[in-house]
């Protein structure tokens, strides 16, 4: 598969990305590489990681794996490990994992020395559709998703499916959920396809997983920094971070596709009611995704305490809250303020 190529960096894919990483040590003759890991990765991942490429004089670093530990407790712990290693600002983080160790590895890097070299090889099919593609490195601030990070580069990106191999089904159906974003804000014909061929069970191969990283690629390059194109990628996010937020440290804690899933038929019932977004399309992602997805019931009190987390929304400016909304398929309608009984009503098309 040849690679694609984004502003500062190349995606490789399989065998190739092992072969460019090999050229890229040789080159850059780094101080010192650690491979940033979480406790799953570190026992799955690594063998497979060694096996394909040969890193000389590595140590590891280990975050605890799950969203719980993306934050600025976890970053001291490995700034600290870091320094007491003797990295400089000639060392190279090398993350493997699924879109925490992505996010958290890049904003090491991109703060420790004021910026070191890094490399992402994602393990999840979120991560390699999403978080290690576009150059957003984040943690989160308590329950609020991503509100500490940057904008930082990695040198290289290797997609490589074997990795998933190790996942469930469930983590599988999370990463999905970007997949099925990007055809809903781009490519009608791919939607499509992803509404009529796919099944619970064959959700993605190599060709969907580089047609969708393409996708977010495209429109990475257009609007790096999110001033209009790139916001069409927060489609179904603004509801579906404050729906992730809300059960993080409850029983019905949710992944991020799954969270993401739901906000997408709210969006989308939103985007009928205020652009006449058409509304056979309209119940075609709500059936397709809770054929994917488990269904949640949403109480009263719920979805009022969601609609307050979502003025923690990145996307906000000037105290307003920003929808980005569709008029059809792959014709996204930015920076739409919507009021909380729309909201409301959107929910109660999800719940029935």
């Amino acid at each position: 598969m040849k690679e694609i190529i984004a502003e500062n960096y190349s995606i490789f894919f399989n065998d190739n990305g092992y072969d460019a990483l090999t050229y890229h040590l040789k080159s850059y003759n780094y101080s010192k590489i650690f491979i940033h890991l979480d406790t799953n990765t570190n026992k799955y991942c690594l063998n497979v990681l060694l096996n394909k490429v040969k890193i000389n004089d590595f140590e590891t670093i280990i975050s605890k794996d799950g969203e719980n530990y993306k934050n600025i407790e976890s970053c001291m712990l490995l700034w600290e490990k870091l320094s007491l290693l003797g990295a400089d600002r000639k060392s190279l983080i090398i993350n493997l994992g699924g879109g925490v160790v992505g996010d958290m590895g890049g904003f090491i890097a991109s703060t420790f020395k004021r910026g070191i070299d890094f490399i992402n090889i994602p393990t999840t099919l979120l991560s390699m559709v999403d978080a290690s593609i576009g150059g957003k490195t984040g943690i989160d601030l308590g329950v609020l998703k991503n509100q500490i990070g940057t904008f930082y580069d990695p040198k290289m990106v290797i997609i490589d499916s074997t990795y998933l191999k190790t996942l469930s089904q469930t983590e599988i159906r999370s990463g999905y959920a970007e997949i099925f974003k990007h055809s809903l804000i781009s490519d009608i014909e791919l939607f499509q396809r992803l509404i009529f061929e796919s099944n619970n069970n064959v959700l993605y191969n190599d060709k969907v997983i580089k047609g969708s990283i393409k996708i977010k690629n495209d429109i990475v390059l257009i609007d790096k920094k999110e001033n209009k194109e790139r916001k069409a990628l927060n489609f179904g996010h603004t509801l579906g971070h404050a729906i992730e937020s809300f059960f993080l440290k409850s029983e019905k804690r949710l992944l991020h596709g799954e969270a993401i899933g739901i906000g997408m038929i709210l969006s989308s019932y939103i985007s009928h009611k205020l652009f006449d977004f058409n509304s056979t399309n309209l119940d075609l992602i709500k059936n397709h995704i809770l054929n994917v997805y488990k269904k949640i019931n949403f109480s009263k009190m719920e979805i009022s305490k969601i609609i307050e987390l979502l003025k923690h929304d990145k996307k906000n400016s000037h105290g307003n809250i920003n929808f980005i909304l569709l008029r059809e398929i792959g014709v996204p309608v930015y920076d739409i303020q919507v009021d909380s009984k729309m909201i409301v009503d959107s929910f109660e098309y999800y719940n029935n």
